[in-house]
């Protein structure tokens, strides 16, 4: 198994839901649900991660 190392938002709180994101092994984004850490992860490429990341920075999924 991977040792991801994951970190969580500075805009998090234990009351929000929230993701946490490891980048530490290259080619390889790993994100998880921080309330349930032991579930499932989606990996991702790091052009993947960038545009994904880009798109919810400038509100592209806001309604």
């Amino acid at each position: 198994m991977t040792d991801y190392s994951y970190r969580k938002s500075s805009y998090s709180d234990h009351k929000e839901e929230c993701v946490e994101v490891a980048t530490n092994i290259p080619g390889t984004v790993a994100i998880r649900d921080s309330k349930n850490p032991a579930g499932p992860l989606l990996q991702l490429g790091p052009d993947t991660w960038t545009a994904f990341r880009s798109a919810v920075v400038t509100g592209r999924f806001e309604r």
